[in-house]
């Protein structure tokens, strides 16, 4: 099958939650995506100092959360080369994964108000459009963005996704805490987290 339209979600999904997964399915309708690929980061740039679960830990959970749904994809393409690994390069290969379609990042307000410290915001736009969902209290300059980024207005596209305070970071407390994840990732998810007792000894 041809992939005209393609969304593409990064991170390092350690562990991947709710939030995540409503970012997707929400522009998959809107923007009539025919696949959501789940990109796992290897050793993000961004993240130098933090552990981070084994990559065949956070493999198996994403996995887990995605399995239900038939649209979802996981992507190891930044997992099978040396880092660091660049939003602008994994884009690249997914081009030439996926020739002829439409890219579409999908990412936050947070992360689009940050966008100029990214490595090549110019490479990115050249590469997809972004797909953004508003966070409380991130409001990104666009007109900044646009002198700094020519033409990152016209492929910047606004999804309407309910907004879940869920992050990553709070759940591996939790988990390291023994405090419940029921209802903030799936139950797969959290039974994985469980069973190989993540989070235990990994700083929170």
């Amino acid at each position: 099958m041809q992939v005209t339209r393609l969304g593409v979600i990064g991170g390092t999904f350690d562990p991947p939650h709710y939030g995540h997964l409503v970012l997707a399915e929400n522009a998959r309708v809107q923007l009539r995506l025919g696949r959501v690929l789940f990109v796992l980061a290897g050793q993000p740039p961004h993240k130098p100092d933090r552990p981070i679960a084994l990559a065949h830990h956070r493999v198996a959970m994403v996995e887990a959360a995605i399995g239900d749904n038939p649209a979802f994809i996981l992507s190891r393409v930044d997992l099978e080369r040396p880092g660091p690994h660049y939003t602008v390069e994994m884009l690249a290969l997914l081009r030439g994964e996926y020739p002829g379609a439409n890219l579409f990042f999908l990412m936050g307000g947070d992360s689009l108000a940050q966008f100029l410290t990214w490595h090549d915001p110019a490479g990115i736009v050249r590469l997809a459009h972004l797909a953004v969902m508003r966070r409380p209290g991130y409001e990104p300059d666009l007109a900044v963005l646009e002198q700094a980024v020519s033409g990152v207005r016209e492929r910047l596209v606004w999804l309407d996704a309910p907004y879940l305070d869920v992050a990553a970071s709070d759940l591996r407390r939790r988990a390291h805490e023994g405090l419940p994840l029921r209802y903030l990732v799936p139950l797969a998810v959290e039974a994985y987290i469980h069973e190989h007792r993540l989070y235990e000894t990994l700083p929170a």
